[in-house]
């Protein structure tokens, strides 16, 4: 069981019997009465969207999931393909239903896989990612304003707007659940 306030994005709640994944989730107190949490879920099976409100002492039922810390070793037309760290198991996420993660996944790196009965159900990303930008176009000094962007392609095809400092081949830390520059990285 988990309570209401302490579900955040990418818990595992049971439905119906049903397994849902939480995608969004806000809180909201107000001025009089107990807080509450606005949950988003999809559910695994179908993925239809579910939402509800729970009151955050209210308990819920949580799906029993197993988190495996996996290196991303490469995508084919129809799988993402990841290794376990410890018992190096391989495992083949359809790609299909993770189109949204494509472009996050860079090889060799390490991802947490969530898996509920012996099936991936979720990638989690890190929160921010270092990338390197693979396509930039160049600006005129003196044609710019204060706070001026521009959008540049990164090794994985995702596309960011960053200041128009930002040249090909630097690296810059983007915040996953926005999209949103962050900052120049020094390598």
């Amino acid at each position: 069981m988990i309570r209401g306030g302490d579900i955040v994005k990418g818990s595992c709640l049971l439905q119906k019997g049903q397994p849902y994944l939480v995608v969004e989730r806000e809180f909201h107190n107000p001025g009089k009465g107990t807080a509450i949490a606005r949950v988003k879920m999809k559910s695994i099976k179908d993925g239809s969207v579910l939402s509800l409100t729970i009151p955050t002492q209210q308990e819920v039922e949580d799906a029993q999931v197993d988190i495996r810390s996996c290196q991303y070793q490469y995508a084919d037309q129809d799988h993402y393909h990841f290794m376990d760290n410890e018992s190096y198991d391989q495992y083949e996420v359809p790609a299909a239903e993770m189109t949204e993660k494509k472009f996050y996944l860079q090889d060799g790196s390490s991802y947490e896989l969530i898996i509920w009965e012996g099936r991936v159900i979720d990638i989690r990303i890190p929160y921010k990612v270092v990338f390197t930008v693979a396509e930039s176009e160049n600006y005129v000094k003196g044609d710019t304003v204060s706070g001026a962007t521009k959008p540049v392609t990164t090794e994985t095809g995702l596309t960011v707007r960053v200041p128009l400092f930002i040249k090909q081949g630097e690296k810059i830390l983007v915040n996953t659940e926005t999209n949103e520059y962050v900052e120049r990285v020094n390598s």
